[in-house]
Protein backbone atom coordinates (compact mmCIF):
# COMPACT_ATOMS: atom_id res chain seq x y z
CA UNK A 1 0.00 0.00 0.00
CA UNK A 2 2.75 2.28 0.76
CA UNK A 3 6.18 3.33 -1.44
CA UNK A 4 7.43 5.42 1.77
CA UNK A 5 7.09 7.23 4.81
CA UNK A 6 9.62 10.28 5.23
CA UNK A 7 9.37 12.05 8.48
CA UNK A 8 10.61 15.33 8.95
CA UNK A 9 13.90 16.30 11.38
CA UNK A 10 15.80 18.96 12.54
CA UNK A 11 18.84 17.63 14.03
CA UNK A 12 19.74 14.76 11.38
CA UNK A 13 22.66 12.74 13.53
CA UNK A 14 20.66 12.97 16.42
CA UNK A 15 17.25 11.75 14.53
CA UNK A 16 19.92 8.90 12.82
CA UNK A 17 20.89 7.23 16.09
CA UNK A 18 16.99 7.57 17.50
CA UNK A 19 15.66 5.72 14.28
CA UNK A 20 18.54 3.53 13.21
CA UNK A 21 17.86 1.68 17.19
CA UNK A 22 14.09 1.83 16.69
CA UNK A 23 14.96 0.03 12.89
CA UNK A 24 17.58 -2.70 14.02
CA UNK A 25 14.84 -3.89 17.00
CA UNK A 26 12.44 -3.88 13.36
CA UNK A 27 14.74 -6.01 11.83
CA UNK A 28 15.14 -3.49 8.98
CA UNK A 29 17.93 -2.81 7.21
CA UNK A 30 19.19 0.34 6.20
CA UNK A 31 19.27 0.85 2.57
CA UNK A 32 21.08 4.74 2.39
CA UNK A 33 22.13 7.24 4.60
CA UNK A 34 23.53 10.75 3.23
CA UNK A 35 24.43 12.43 5.76
CA UNK A 36 25.28 15.65 3.34
CA UNK A 37 21.59 16.15 2.40
CA UNK A 38 20.72 15.01 4.70
CA UNK A 39 18.83 11.53 4.66
CA UNK A 40 18.87 8.22 5.17
CA UNK A 41 15.90 5.29 4.52
CA UNK A 42 15.31 2.00 6.04
CA UNK A 43 13.67 -1.53 4.62
CA UNK A 44 13.45 -4.58 4.96
CA UNK A 45 16.05 -6.87 4.11
CA UNK A 46 15.57 -8.22 0.47
CA UNK A 47 12.24 -6.00 -0.17
CA UNK A 48 12.76 -2.64 -1.96
CA UNK A 49 9.47 -0.74 -0.36
CA UNK A 50 7.87 0.24 1.48
CA UNK A 51 10.73 2.45 3.09
CA UNK A 52 11.00 4.36 6.07
CA UNK A 53 12.56 7.52 5.66
CA UNK A 54 14.41 10.36 7.32
CA UNK A 55 15.42 14.09 6.67
CA UNK A 56 15.70 17.74 6.93
CA UNK A 57 12.58 19.18 4.77
CA UNK A 58 12.57 19.46 1.01
CA UNK A 59 11.95 22.86 1.22
CA UNK A 60 14.85 24.37 3.21
CA UNK A 61 12.08 24.97 6.24
CA UNK A 62 12.32 23.78 10.08
CA UNK A 63 10.45 20.58 10.33
CA UNK A 64 7.52 20.22 12.86
CA UNK A 65 5.52 17.71 13.87
CA UNK A 66 1.85 17.00 12.63
CA UNK A 67 -1.31 17.11 15.51
CA UNK A 68 -3.04 14.22 14.33
CA UNK A 69 -0.76 12.66 12.06
CA UNK A 70 1.24 9.45 13.19
CA UNK A 71 3.79 6.31 11.43
CA UNK A 72 2.63 3.03 12.95
CA UNK A 73 5.79 0.67 12.65
CA UNK A 74 4.86 -2.78 12.19
CA UNK A 75 6.54 -5.28 14.85
CA UNK A 76 7.01 -9.07 14.74
CA UNK A 77 6.22 -9.81 18.13
CA UNK A 78 5.09 -7.76 21.66
CA UNK A 79 8.45 -8.33 22.48
CA UNK A 80 9.69 -6.21 19.89
CA UNK A 81 7.04 -3.61 20.76
CA UNK A 82 8.32 -3.27 24.42
CA UNK A 83 11.56 -2.90 23.27
CA UNK A 84 10.99 -0.55 20.71
CA UNK A 85 9.31 1.56 23.15
CA UNK A 86 12.01 1.64 25.45
CA UNK A 87 14.49 1.97 23.11
CA UNK A 88 12.37 5.67 22.08
CA UNK A 89 12.64 6.58 25.44
CA UNK A 90 16.15 6.11 26.48
CA UNK A 91 16.98 7.95 22.74
CA UNK A 92 15.00 10.86 23.72
CA UNK A 93 11.87 10.70 22.91
CA UNK A 94 8.47 10.91 24.96
CA UNK A 95 5.68 8.39 26.30
CA UNK A 96 2.56 9.00 24.49
CA UNK A 97 1.02 5.43 25.71
CA UNK A 98 2.69 2.40 27.21
CA UNK A 99 3.16 -0.86 25.44
CA UNK A 100 -0.01 -2.82 26.08
CA UNK A 101 -3.30 -4.55 24.44
CA UNK A 102 -5.79 -1.89 22.82
CA UNK A 103 -8.79 -4.06 22.14
CA UNK A 104 -10.57 -0.80 21.24
CA UNK A 105 -9.04 -1.72 17.82
CA UNK A 106 -9.38 -5.79 18.29
CA UNK A 107 -8.35 -8.13 20.61
CA UNK A 108 -4.90 -8.82 19.25
CA UNK A 109 -3.99 -5.08 19.21
CA UNK A 110 -0.76 -4.55 21.12
CA UNK A 111 0.79 -0.96 20.73
CA UNK A 112 3.17 1.02 22.07
CA UNK A 113 3.03 4.95 21.43
CA UNK A 114 5.94 7.44 21.68
CA UNK A 115 7.48 10.81 19.93
CA UNK A 116 10.58 11.11 18.65
CA UNK A 117 13.04 13.60 19.79
CA UNK A 118 11.42 16.48 17.01
CA UNK A 119 7.87 15.40 18.19
CA UNK A 120 6.96 13.29 15.76
CA UNK A 121 4.36 10.87 16.75
CA UNK A 122 5.38 7.34 16.30
CA UNK A 123 3.31 3.95 17.33
CA UNK A 124 4.79 0.55 16.94
CA UNK A 125 2.14 -2.23 16.94
CA UNK A 126 2.00 -6.18 16.72
CA UNK A 127 -1.65 -7.61 15.57
CA UNK A 128 -0.68 -11.11 16.47
CA UNK A 129 -1.88 -13.10 19.67
CA UNK A 130 0.49 -13.81 22.17
CA UNK A 131 1.97 -17.08 21.43
CA UNK A 132 2.86 -17.84 25.06
CA UNK A 133 -0.74 -16.87 26.25
CA UNK A 134 -3.10 -17.28 23.42
CA UNK A 135 -1.98 -21.20 22.51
Amino acid sequence: MFSHIYIGVTDFPRAFTFYSCIAEALGLTLKFLEPEKPWAGWMQAGIARPLLLIGQPYDGNIATSGNGHMVALLAPNRITVDKCYDIGLARGGTDEGRPGLRPEYHPNYYGAYFRDPDGNKLCVCCHDPDPDHDA
